[in-house]
């Protein structure tokens, strides 16, 4: 998400380099380029007049101070003021109610409504510890009934089953009935949805809101559809208490549009992120970290969540433990490696957060993207144990047939080694004492920003 807006604004904003003072003449031409990629971002215009007015009341005229740059302190404004767009902080649910606290999906049919629901239910459960209650509404298509039964089952969350023949207000009381019962923390509906905004779509979510009084009324939106989902949103909010939005498919989104635009033209906070089809693939929205992304200051804050939540910490230990014992990193553990990154939501999803990441010339991206990690993966698998053992064996006719036998090329493959050495170089430097620090300066001349 943002790719087309950050690398507009990075240019934009690298030109004002050098000038010791940002005056109207120096500026103008920055601000100009930076509306420009707002708008380009299908940010709403009313966001983008007011955001631009208080960025250039803020700017013209300040000193630069000390060793800063105009470009650095231009920086410091639209990024503050990217954050106070986007709502100052996050916004997280609130649950603190009488149990079960009722969480109402809201969204027009496509926005990955239903996928949400489940992507939401599983946060809940294994994130904050609350026992979940899922169920559906949606009477008018059995395939979203049983779409979201199938996703759920393989969860720790309980089921409550609806069919085409009852009237969604009542299997909303009947399902709060049921939890109550239980003594469960939450439940979650899922609304029906339509292709376009209707008086009968209306009219049925408000009495289904009625009936429960939910704490949070949620609504789903495709980020891809720009002003259209900040259009529906505010239709929603007209219609509905809402309490907060969840931002769909931000992965396919390259504007984020949306995502600038919610939050002041409807007055509804942005509460998720939902990247991707997994059912992990759900994140809290941060303001403050979505704006550094977007000026390529990276989000490092996020990184280390992810890695405390999803990093199998008991085979990250186990390879500690066999390098202080002085045993080799081999292919085994690189695998390992890898599928540890792609768990993290891939190496794409990694950069996207690391500070400086966007100034790798974009073959360097290339080659470090999901579909290239995946191809390693197969790679590895196509050899022997031996063989991931001891590298050094993979010669002439082995190549050839673990090439053959992965679908890839020599080529590939030799790549592959390449990087493989470079990463047990790296293993090495870390056994020494002070290697992981030294390692990290290192780092730092291709990470700017890092604080280290």
């Amino acid at each position: 998400m943002f790719d087309q807006l950050s690398d507009r604004l990075r240019l934009t904003l690298k030109k004002l380099r050098g000038q010791a003072r940002l005056t109207e003449d120096n500026i103008q031409a920055a601000l100009r380029e930076v509306r420009v990629a707002l708008l380009e971002a299908d940010v709403a215009l009313p966001v983008v007049k007011s955001f631009m007015a208080r960025v250039r009341e803020r700017a013209v005229g300040k000193e630069v101070m000390g060793a800063l740059y105009p470009g650095q302190v231009l920086i410091k404004y639209v990024h503050q003021e990217l954050v106070s767009v986007m709502g100052g902080e996050n916004d997280a649910l609130d649950l603190n109610t009488r149990p079960p606290a009722v969480i109402l999906m809201a969204g027009l049919q496509g926005a990955g409504k239903t996928t949400t629901t489940a992507k939401l239910a599983k946060r809940l459960v294994e994130r904050d510890h609350k026992s979940v209650m899922v169920t559906s509404v949606d009477v008018y298509r059995p395939a979203a009934i049983e779409q979201l039964h199938r996703i759920v089952a393989d969860l720790d969350v309980e089921w409550f089953p609806s069919t085409t023949d009852q009237q969604p207000v009542e299997i909303t009381r009947l399902a709060h009935q049921l939890a109550t019962e239980r003594l469960l923390d939450v439940l979650i509906i899922d609304t029906a949805g339509r292709t376009h905004i209707d008086a009968e779509m209306m009219a049925e979510i408000q009495a289904i809101h009625q009936a429960v009084e939910p704490v949070e009324t949620l609504f789903v939106v495709d980020a891809m559809t720009g002003q259209d989902a900040v259009n529906s949103a505010r239709s929603f909010a007209e219609a509905l208490p809402l309490t907060g939005v969840i931002l769909t498919k931000v992965d396919g989104d390259a504007r984020g549009g949306a995502a600038l635009s919610v939050r002041e033209v409807t007055g509804k906070a942005i509460k998720f992120l939902g990247a991707g089809e997994s059912v992990d693939a759900l994140e809290p929205f941060y303001p403050d970290r979505v704006a550094s992304r977007i000026l390529g200051m990276g989000d490092v804050l996020s990184l280390v969540e992810q890695a405390e939540e999803k990093v199998d910490h008991a085979k990250a230990q186990k390879l500690a433990a066999k390098l202080a014992r002085g045993k080799g990193f081999d292919l085994e553990d690189f695998r390992e490696q890898l599928l540890q990154m792609q768990n993290m939501g891939g190496i794409s999803g990694m950069l996207d957060k690391l500070p400086g990441a966007a100034n790798l010339p974009k073959q360097a991206a290339h080659q470090m993207g999901d579909s290239e990690t995946l191809k390693m993966v197969v790679m590895i698998n196509s050899m022997t144990p031996h063989e991931r053992r001891f590298p050094a064996l993979i010669r002439g006719s082995r190549k050839r047939r673990i090439a053959s036998g992965s679908g890839t090329r020599i080529q590939d493959l030799n790549r592959l080694l390449k990087q493989f050495a470079q990463m047990q170089k790296m293993m090495k430097r870390m056994k020494k004492k002070g290697g992981m620090a030294k390692m990290m300066r290192g780092m730092r001349g291709q990470m700017p920003g890092m604080p280290f």
